[in-house]
């Protein structure tokens, strides 16, 4: 059987380079190139989704390849990927890239300029652990879903827009529905996930930020278990502390909460820093709330335009969600979907703050009536997104968010 590679590869010359060598390679089957760090992630999510048998079993990732650095961009290829071997291409073949290679889960390195013979030998190595691997573990089980969890961003466009309600109301909407979900506050000057849900607790991101290499149990620490049933993990108390998380830290944070649970929802806040433009461009979905109002809007243009400028999130690739929505406002969502270049949510948010007041004063907006227009938008929202599951009625208050949802429309 032929082995498929899969390279990555930004620089144009290095691409000749490899591909050249590889169609040279006995019983090699080269895939076409991806430029970058998110082309491969797509590319491989998109295989394991039609088949895990689709997945090539090298990928070779050069050590130029952006936006992702390579050894993060290899973590997270290893953590969603377990079977597909991933080799790294690099000018710096010493013995510390080397461990820094193995210990981010790499199966090999090879030295720039490429060699035939060391190109081959490590193919081959590589290939033949990863059908070991598939052999023993067993292709197509459960073990090679190879997706992982969907990771969805939470953004504002301004501060005090309605992210963390939303935030919080897409993830028990997830975890009502049966899927195990994790949510994150990643606004970590401010963030208020605790003050809503009435949480005390010592752990935060924080504690995951200088650990390289986040295993389940260290993982299982560091998160709280809600009563809800939702894995928290929450900003720090002391804001200042929030710089200790560093991209490269959220990097390494959201791939093992994406391992590990089916829908990781991720509060980013409104002040765009290192750690939440990493979880921004990481998600599989990125929201940005927003209110129907002049300011907010424009808030949302400039956050949309800076997320492309600084090559985090194209806009098209981005959802706006409109908060607090009325018919009688002069700012409608097509206009915002005009104004920002965005696509917007089919579900709109009604404005009805009386609803979220007494739950929001106390602390507790999870005992939200389930009458509440507020929360049957949101629900429906998360099943808009495909958050929840759906099978057998297995969401009752997502069905009626959606009948809500058609009935304001009609």
């Amino acid at each position: 059987m032929p082995t498929r590679i899969l390279p990555a590869v930004g620089d144009t010359d290095a691409v000749r380079s490899v591909t050249t060598l590889l169609s040279q390679l006995p019983d090699a089957e080269p895939v076409a190139p991806v430029v970058d760090s998110t082309q491969l992630v797509d590319t491989l999510a998109r295989l394991a989704a039609e088949s895990v048998d689709e997945l090539p079993e090298v990928v070779i990732v050069h050590e130029r390849i952006g936006p992702v650095p390579a050894l993060e961009l290899i973590r997270e290829v290893a953590l969603r990927f377990p079977a597909v071997g991933v080799i790294l291409v690099t000018s710096d073949a010493s013995p510390g890239l080397f461990q820094a290679a193995m210990d981010y889960g790499a199966r090999g390195l090879v030295a720039l300029p490429l060699s035939y013979e060391e190109l081959a030998s490590r193919v081959q190595a590589v290939a033949q652990w990863s059908t070991g691997v598939r052999r023993h573990l067993g292709a197509g089980g459960d073990v090679f879903t190879g997706v992982g969890g969907t990771v969805v961003t939470v953004s504002g466009a301004k501060g005090g827009v309605g992210a963390t309600l939303t935030a919080i109301q897409l993830a028990l909407a997830a975890q009502a529905s049966g899927r195990s979900t994790a949510l994150v506050d990643m606004d970590l000057q401010t963030g208020d996930i605790a003050s809503y849900l009435d949480v005390q607790f010592r752990r935060s991101v924080v504690d995951l930020a200088a650990i390289t290499d986040i295993s389940p149990r260290v993982l299982a620490d560091a998160v709280f278990r809600h009563d809800t049933g939702l894995a928290l993990l929450l900003a720090p108390a002391e804001g200042e502390r929030g710089e200790d998380v560093t991209d490269r830290a959220a990097r390494q944070i959201v791939s093992a909460l994406r391992s590990r649970y089916e829908v990781v929802v991720i509060d980013c806040g409104a002040q765009l820093g290192g750690a939440g433009a990493a979880a921004v461009e990481m998600a599989d979905r990125a929201l940005l709330v927003t209110t129907p109002d002049v300011v907010a809007v424009r808030g949302a243009k400039r956050a949309v335009r800076m997320w492309d400028r600084l090559q985090i999130r194209k806009a098209e690739e981005t959802t706006v969600v409109v908060n607090r929505h009325t018919r009688n406002t002069e700012i409608q969502p097509p206009l915002i979907q005009k104004i920002t270049g965005t696509a917007v949510a089919a579900t709109v948010v009604p404005a009805n703050f009386k609803e979220l007041q007494s739950v929001v004063d106390a602390g507790r907006v999870h005992e939200l009536e389930n009458k509440s227009s507020v929360k049957q938008a949101l629900w429906g929202l998360a099943g808009e997104l495909g958050l929840v599951k759906t099978p057998d009625g297995a969401q009752k208050g997502v069905r009626g968010a959606v009948g809500f949802r058609r009935r304001r429309e009609g």
